[in-house]
């Protein structure tokens, strides 16, 4: 036990984590939180996106359960449920449907505030840490700031009664979010700001929440949990609504959260026109699945999307004294899913650290630094990968017009080919996995061959008419829900033959 004591500005998921594991180092861990927490799954003021659906990547899921053990058992109890993706959801791909089969991936189905509702059960049971609801953070307790001697040591803050006051610390993990004042602070003190890497591709979306059918009501064809809508790569004449990506999204208490978002396309942000937008998505299920189901909620819309990595690992003399996580240091595109994983992951690095570190001193904020830079690399070159390639997008991190064409161009096609080798190859489906979990990196992924090997000997079988395992089924109809698990050539041909002997 390192002694003395943290202080955790925010109790959001990444605020949460960190506390977990500040617990094991120090005497006493205060999180300071604006919001008053509800005691159940509600949501509050401070997390807006909570109206939406939230994944928890499968690094998130072992993150977490390391910080908190019995976490995910503790989740699937209060209503979560764990499910293969492969089997449980269906796709709608370029082609159509996707074919349902086993795979790799296993997910925890809940909505975010079943997951903050259970994290905080979890902080509550460590004596260690204290959480002060209704304290608003005013600014940071320094000395010495931009120079070598240069430390954090405290807060300042406000409670909602109107009291000020100060809490002296060890160490000040910032974990306030996109909207974090820390750097304000931290230049007003004397610091250089840090460096920030921007890129926003104009995304906005839109939900809403419903309550399912009762079971013994929903339709026969029901066989999937969720749906998942991929935008069209029609370049022809179709509705807005074919740009959408689109979630049929289950969550606790049989209830889904239906959720549209784009790239650069105004949304609908009232009920009608929710529900219009609704049934214009390319396949006709997704409208019909919302239809059969009943609102329990307004529609709820965010713009507040764009990436941003602020890097504080390229200042020459960072603040001592103070870690930032979440959203406060790296901010993803919330359509890729990555932010309660990665500021999950940074907690357990900052575990690490203290684990090995004797002190909280210049060298120990270097090398947390560098191991987190290291750590967010993985995801942020993942939303670089396909926010890049609009030519509307905005930000320090705009691609050249011929890496714009050339990510336009090519990464539907590399997607399209990856899901239909990964129907076949399981190096393919496994490898790829792993990338969209922040278990291997894209450049990790983009230098293997064996992976290249499986897509390229699946094309060429697709040209031969050899591939095993159909695809590609009519989105105007109800996905299948054959399984197509050890599904073989033999079988794909005796269809064949039946078809042609029924015509």
């Amino acid at each position: 036990m390192r002694g003395g004591t943290a202080v955790v500005l925010g109790g959001s998921v990444a605020g949460l984590c960190a506390a977990g594991v500040l617990a094991k180092h120090f005497d006493q861990v205060v999180v300071l939180e604006r919001d008053r927490l509800p005691p159940d799954a509600e949501h509050r003021r401070g997390v807006p996106q909570s109206k939406h659906p939230h994944f928890l990547l499968n690094s998130g899921r072992r993150a977490i359960g390391q910080i908190f053990p019995g976490f995910e058992e503790a989740l699937i109890a209060a209503g979560g449920m764990r499910l293969m993706p492969s089997m449980d959801a269906a796709y709608c791909e370029n082609d159509g449907w996707a074919p349902r089969k086993s795979g790799s991936m296993t997910m925890v189905y809940s909505s975010r505030v079943l997951i903050e509702r259970v994290l905080r059960d979890k902080v509550r049971e460590s004596p260690a840490i204290e959480i002060r609801e209704g304290v608003t953070v005013t600014g940071l307790r320094s000395t010495a700031g931009g120079t070598a001697r240069g430390r954090v040591e405290g807060v300042e803050f406000r409670t909602d009664g109107g009291d000020e006051g100060r809490l002296d610390a060890d160490l000040v993990v910032d974990a306030l979010g996109r909207g974090s004042s820390v750097v304000d602070w931290l230049t007003a003190a004397g610091w250089t700001a840090p460096p920030e890497r921007t890129l926003d591709a104009k995304v906005t979306y839109t939900s809403r929440w419903y309550d399912l059918p009762p079971a013994d009501r929903r339709p026969g064809t029901w066989w999937w949990k969720h749906l998942v809508i991929t935008p069209t790569q029609d370049t022809g004449d179709h509705p807005a609504e074919h740009e959408f990506l689109s979630n049929f999204f289950p969550i606790e208490g049989d209830r889904a959260i239906v959720c549209m978002g784009s790239w650069g396309i105004p949304m609908p942000r009232k009920a009608d026109a929710f529900e219009a937008a609704v049934d214009r998505v390319r396949a006709r299920t997704f409208g019909e699945a919302a239809r059969a189901c009943t609102p329990i909620s307004e529609v709820h819309l965010t713009r507040s999307t764009g990436n941003k990595w602020r890097r504080f690992d390229l200042l020459g003399t960072p603040p001592v004294g103070l870690v930032c996580v979440g959203d406060s240091i790296c901010a993803f595109n919330p359509f890729y899913a990555q932010g309660m994983s990665s500021a999950a992951r940074s907690a357990l690095i900052l575990g690490a650290m203290l684990r090995v570190r004797g002190a909280i001193d210049a060298a120990f904020t270097r090398e947390f630094l560098a191991r987190q830079k290291k750590s967010l690399d993985v995801p942020w070159m993942l939303a670089m990968a396909r926010d890049q390639a609009y030519d509307f997008a905005t930000g320090s991190e705009v691609a050249p017009r011929w890496r714009r064409r050339l990510a336009a161009r090519l990464s539907w096609p590399i997607f399209n080919a990856i899901n239909a080798a990964s129907r076949e190859d399981a190096y393919v489906e496994q490898t790829f996995a792993k990338v969209f979990n922040l278990d291997r990196s894209l450049r990790e992924m983009a230098t293997d061959p064996r992976f290249w090997f499986g897509i390229a000997r699946y094309k060429v079988r697709e040209r031969l008419g050899r591939t095993v395992v159909p695809g590609g089924f009519d989105d105007q109809k109800d996905p299948p829900g054959t399984d197509f698990t050890g599904y073989t050539r033999a079988a794909r041909s005796s269809s064949a033959e039946a078809g042609r002997v029924g015509a």
